[in-house]
């Protein structure tokens, strides 16, 4: 019994040395401290390779959303119910002719793929088209500002989860300078994908799903599908039309693994084209307003289409251009398609394009 006894103290003290040890080793490391929501420390003093956990998260009051449209059921978001995603954003606003640096961020927050995961879409257009790449968001706040996001840019995107309602935020502070950004004071839309980020409203407070608004006669199995001109409007207005690509623009290839939702791989071949946006610049500014609302549909001969707002094709980051592609010699699928570089799946590549539609769509 006295030899148990002993060993029963032995071991206590053991663990009692263990816990006084990392305590100390708590205090010589008293800046780093344990935060909330899976972001490990504070690191100021640089003791990992993370460049984004050293300064202090600040939490930022949530407003409740509401989803609303062409769902079949509306309701309150519950935020409880979903995992926090981190994206690090740039952030800038139009000034007059030129850009204004806002500061440097990484915020945590919930992506809008999982807050409308499980959202039943009821399209108005369904009988007509029932895919969802006609499809978009109006995102509100009390205020009245209002952003337009394509479906496809938050399902179909190579980088899943890129656009969240922040509910933190952290400074992403400079070396040297040590320049401390303005922190926002409520919860945020970060559309991380943005250049000039001004889709990144405060405080949204109302998500609307939408079809297009536009009827087109969709005829399933056309062959071929063959336009031999795409015609450019402004709502219904015609502004140009294009039987080949303009030559002044400089030719991209891409290189590619085609991949459909449906038929699975398409082909490893590469896509050359002209970005979109060279094309739409000399008919469309760069206005706040076209940022947060504008909108394009790419439709093809046989009804087929799909959703781009301004900000995806004219305002993007990462360099994942949308490409025009002419092929006048091809009568078959010809003569025009996009490839949108930024998707993982081929739905929104449209073949046989006929028309591109812009509209600033603010209901």
């Amino acid at each position: 019994m006295k030899k148990s006894n002993l060993f029963v103290q032995v071991a206590l003290s053991i663990c009692f040395i263990a816990v006084l040890c990392s305590c100390n080793n708590c205090s010589k490391n008293d800046k780093s401290k344990i935060a909330k929501n899976n972001i490990t420390f504070v690191d100021t003093a640089d003791a990992t390779n993370n460049f984004y956990d050293n300064a202090e998260t600040k939490e930022l009051p949530m407003t409740p959303v509401t989803i609303a449209g062409e769902v079949e059921n509306p309701g309150t978001v519950d935020f409880s119910a979903l995992p926090l995603h981190t994206v690090i954003v740039k952030e800038s606003a139009l000034s007059g002719d030129s850009n204004k640096f806002i500061g440097a961020y990484r915020y945590d927050g919930y992506s809008l793929y999982d807050i409308l995961n499980l959202i039943k879409v009821k399209k108005a257009n369904k009988k007509e088209f029932d895919s969802k790449i006609d499809t978009y968001v109006q995102i509100e706040n009390a205020k009245g500002e209002m952003v337009n996001i394509s479906w496809g840019e938050f399902y179909y995107p190579n980088h899943l989860h890129e656009i969240i309602i922040a509910k933190s935020v952290m400074r992403i502070v400079p070396s040297k300078t040590k320049d401390l950004w303005p922190l926002p004071d409520a919860c945020k839309l970060i559309v991380s994908s943005d250049l000039l980020t001004e889709r990144n409203i405060s405080a949204p407070s109302k998500i609307t799903v939408i079809s297009y608004p536009k009827s087109f006669k969709t005829v399933r199995g056309m062959k071929p599908i063959f336009s031999p001109v795409i015609k450019l409007y402004s709502e219904n207005n015609l502004l140009d039309s294009f039987t080949k690509n303009p030559k002044n623009i400089i030719e991209q290839t891409y290189p590619a693994i085609f991949y459909g939702r449906g038929r699975g791989i398409h082909s490893t071949e590469p896509f050359t084209g002209v970005m979109m946006k060279e094309v739409l610049a000399k008919y469309f500014k760069i206005t706040q307003e076209n940022l947060r609302k504008g909108m394009f549909l790419v439709v093809a001969k046989d009804g087929y289409r799909a959703v781009f707002t301004f900000s995806e094709l004219m305002n993007r980051n990462d360099q994942q251009e949308v490409l025009l592609i002419c092929h006048p010699e091809v009568k078959d699928n010809g003569i025009f398609k996009v490839f949108p570089a930024c998707d993982f799946f081929s739905d929104r590549a449209i073949k046989g394009i006929s028309a591109v539609y812009f509209s600033d769509s603010s209901k």
